[in-house]
């Protein structure tokens, strides 16, 4: 005797589990191919990015990083040769940007892009602590589900090259992916041509700070900071300032103060007191006494507070 499964029954056994919409990952992929497209440019117009004499150049950030990583010999090798890697990574970000963006094989566009954040995270962020406050292990695991899921065929210019070539030869041969690789080179160089423009342009037209003006004078208001003999020629301490924000003042001589925010120009870190300098935890940036970058990646000094001496107080300007 046989019995007839009710409708809810069937439902269950036949129903198949929703879909992921294709539309999924579609931020992630503009989010990072926009973001190597840009570091990449970046770096190519940076006139201090091959410079082997500037504290910013990647020679001194290699450098800089080379033995703390853990794969310190070979990022010495890549500084002795720091020119040659210097391009490959500047280019390979903006390879990586674009492949991503313009479905230009995605899959391994990802795994570039995946490669090149590893390395950074293993040298640039090595040292931070702990591991999330660097972005290079996030951007790394933000590369898998590109690596796995490719672009799905979404804005693929991949896809959209090879249904062309296949309708002008609807039989398939070897030359076909010979003519992909072409004519999406040509895509990715205008892209990049375009970009590199738009880049150049930007920073061609943007003006420089306006200076801050210096204390006057005259007033003698202002929040007291330390004792002038509570600091040690040489030594720093650090404070806040009346907004709250924290901050280092620093007695390079007898007769000088020094005042710089505690945030790293870079991303906002805060820095640490190192030797007569500080130090960046999260992406190794360094800076001297006066605040002056000695290595990168940030490339502005610190943020300078205004102080004076008053009555053998130390006080905000």
């Amino acid at each position: 005797m046989s019995t007839k499964a009710s409708p809810s029954e069937t439902t269950d056994r036949t129903d198949a589990p929703p879909r992921t919409p294709i539309w999924t990952l579609l931020p992630l992929r503009v989010f990072l191919g926009g973001t190597f497209l840009y570091a990449g440019l970046s770096k190519i117009f940076d006139t201090r990015y091959l410079d082997d004499t500037s504290p910013l150049g990647v020679h001194a950030q290699m450098l800089h990083a080379a033995t703390p990583s853990p794969i310190g010999p070979l990022v010495s090798f890549a500084a002795e040769n720091s020119t040659i890697f210097g391009l490959v990574i500047a280019f390979g970000e903006v390879a990586v940007g674009l492949g991503t963006l313009l479905g230009l094989f995605t899959r391994i566009a990802a795994l570039g892009g995946f490669l090149l954040a590893l390395s950074f995270f293993l040298t640039v962020s090595w040292t931070t602590s702990p591991y999330y406050f660097g972005a290079d292990i996030v951007f790394a695991a933000a590369w898998t589900p590109l690596l796995i899921a490719g672009d799905a065929g979404l804005f693929s210019t991949t896809a959209h090259l090879r249904a062309a070539i296949r309708r002008r030869r609807p039989n398939r041969t070897p030359d076909d992916e010979r003519r992909i690789l072409f004519w999406g080179g040509l895509i990715t160089a205008a892209a990049a041509a375009l970009g590199g423009g738009v880049i150049a342009l930007t920073r061609r037209t943007t003006t420089n700070p306006e200076p801050s003006r210096p204390a006057d004078p005259g007033t003698n208001s202002g929040t007291v900071i330390a004792a002038v003999s509570a600091v040690a020629v040489g030594s720093s301490t650090s404070f806040t300032t009346p907004d709250g924000t924290a901050a280092y003042l620093v007695r390079p001589s007898a007769d000088t103060f020094l005042a710089f925010l505690a945030a790293c120009t870079h991303q906002g870190c805060p820095t640490t007191s190192a030797g007569s300098g500080f130090r960046c935890p999260c992406h190794g940036s360094t800076f001297d006494g006066d605040g002056q970058v000695t290595g990168g990646p940030a490339a502005k000094p610190l943020t300078k507070v205004p102080v004076r001496v008053v009555d053998g107080q130390v006080t905000t300007a």
